[in-house]
């Protein structure tokens, strides 16, 4: 046998009950039947966890994918810096159409340095940190195919680009 139980409801949350209950073809009280069992029930604990893990997991992937990108953008940000610092000498008027060929060709360069740079790995971050502290770096034991100087790598393309030889060797 059922206890009888009387509960007050919200006037809205009331009129929701019976709409659904009307749709479902089933009576309210078993519908705050099975909604209180459910929230009983030792299971409802894990349903809301995996739920909350979901969620944490979906975040988390979308917290990488900020990084990523912001890494991106500091990359891109500082490469074009340390090139237009390099290479741009003021320009006359009467060159101003071989500037922008070369302005063209330039770009080019930049963009296919930024991808090896991205996909070698390396970072303005890391670069810093290994100007900053050589000697924790060196005991680290880089490989030859990591060079402290991230540079070196670059320098004959960024050369080209700038169009003075070694142009990069400083900065």
């Amino acid at each position: 046998m059922k206890s009888r139980l009387n509960c007050y409801f919200d006037p809205k949350l009331a009129d929701q009950l019976t709409t659904f209950a009307l749709r479902q073809g089933v009576h309210r009280s078993q519908l705050v039947e099975a909604a209180v069992t459910s929230f009983l029930s030792p299971d409802a604990l894990d349903r809301r966890e995996a739920a909350f893990v979901r969620r944490l997991d979906r975040l988390s992937r979308q917290m990488e994918r900020i990084e990523r990108d912001l890494t991106i953008a500091i990359e891109v940000q500082a490469l074009f810096v340390r090139f237009w610092l390099s290479a741009s000498p003021p320009i006359q008027a009467a060159q101003q159409d071989a500037a922008k060929a070369q302005g063209t060709s330039r770009y080019q360069g930049f963009i296919e340095t930024l991808g090896r740079r991205l996909q070698r790995g390396d970072s303005l971050v890391r670069e810093i940190s290994r100007e900053i502290t050589p000697e924790h770096h060196g005991r680290a034991g880089t490989s030859a195919g990591t060079s402290d100087d991230a540079d070196e790598c670059l320098a004959p393309t960024d050369a080209d680009m700038a169009g003075k030889e070694g142009v990069h060797g400083g900065l």
